[in-house]
């Protein structure tokens, strides 16, 4: 059974494959999301938006859309492919979001999220799950968020993952959507109260172990984005705080020698080092040498035919004296 005591947020142009991989590096157990992809561009997208690697497992597949022929098709392939978990977007507030209908949008057609739920279940037997907002707009009572979730845990859902902010979907942009409407976690806490049988998480504004832990009191699991993004040594310690895995933390510099073999082979694939690098910039922060480290990624990945000999580089810089 999947374990999503914890996990990190689907974030567009974050958390790509390269980011999964590295992040796998740091925990063994945290639940990896793919970035939104939308049933459009799995459909008839020239790519392949599905592509991922063994390493990153436990991985979840974010999907967008409102069609639910469509996302029971992207979910069947989504099962194909191996995915551990496909989530349905009912949280993204972003105006081009809302134009495609899918996204926190979605929140005021609650039949139509548990018409999209009911064909993905039908279609796989991987675990199909909804990340949300409490609210949108106006439409942001406790009894609005009872009836959303009421409505599509009778389609068969039975686990929530739920950004404690409201999104308003106009006037505030995405990133302004993350910072402005005020955290509600008392609102989730409630709701697993009186869903006592469903899986409920929390997700938005969460930084700390001591944090996580103490939701845990409270709800099922925590989702963190962006923390575990910038600070993504944090990762480091989450197996042996929060799933009781008794193991030493790997050292930065071992996670860094640990990505090499991965690092060769996308170089050998024609990937450049700076998609991989981008999202390694923050592994040494608050750390002797963390400003060289980002300093000298910034300035050389981005190259022509950069390559480990710039890793290494960036890692000596790491182990200096203080300036």
């Amino acid at each position: 059974m999947l374990d999503r005591t914890f996990s990190v947020a689907p974030m567009l142009d974050w958390t790509d494959r390269h980011y999964r991989v590295f992040a796998r590096q740091l925990s063994r157990h945290a639940l990896l999301y793919t970035e939104m992809v939308t049933t459009g561009a799995i459909i008839h997208g020239k790519g392949d938006y599905l592509a991922f690697s063994e390493a990153e497992h436990p991985v979840a597949l974010q999907l967008g859309g409102s069609n639910p022929a469509d996302l029971a098709h992207c979910a069947k392939l989504a099962e194909e492919r191996g995915y551990d978990e496909v989530n349905i977007n009912v949280g993204c507030p972003s105006d081009r979001v809302q134009n495609g209908r899918f996204g926190a949008c979605l929140m005021a057609e609650p039949t139509l999220v548990a018409d999209c739920v009911k064909a993905m279940k039908d279609a796989v037997s991987i675990p199909v799950t909804v990340k949300s907002r409490i609210g949108i707009d106006d439409m942001d009572s406790y009894p609005f968020l009872v009836d959303f979730v009421s409505t599509i845990s009778e389609a068969g859902c039975d686990t929530f993952i739920v950004h404690a902010r409201k999104a308003w979907l106009s006037g505030l942009s995405p990133k302004e959507n993350r910072e402005i409407p005020p955290l509600d976690y008392p609102r989730v806490y409630q709701l697993k109260k009186d869903f006592p049988n469903l899986h409920i998480g929390i997700n938005g504004g969460i930084k700390t172990l001591d944090e996580m832990q103490g939701h845990l009191a409270h709800v099922d699991s925590v989702m963190v984005g962006r923390e575990a993004y910038q600070n993504p040594y944090l990762l480091a310690e989450v197996d042996a705080a929060l799933y009781g895995v008794d193991s030493a933390m790997v050292s930065r510099r071992a996670v860094v020698e640990a990505m090499f073999p991965y690092i060769e082979a996308e170089l050998a694939a024609g990937a450049r080092l700076n998609h991989i690098s981008r999202h390694m910039l923050g592994l040494f922060n608050g750390q002797t040498g963390g400003r060289r480290w980002r300093r000298y990624l910034s300035e050389n990945a981005h190259k022509t035919g950069a390559g480990l000999e710039v890793m290494e580089a960036a890692l000596a810089l790491t182990e200096r004296s203080p300036e």
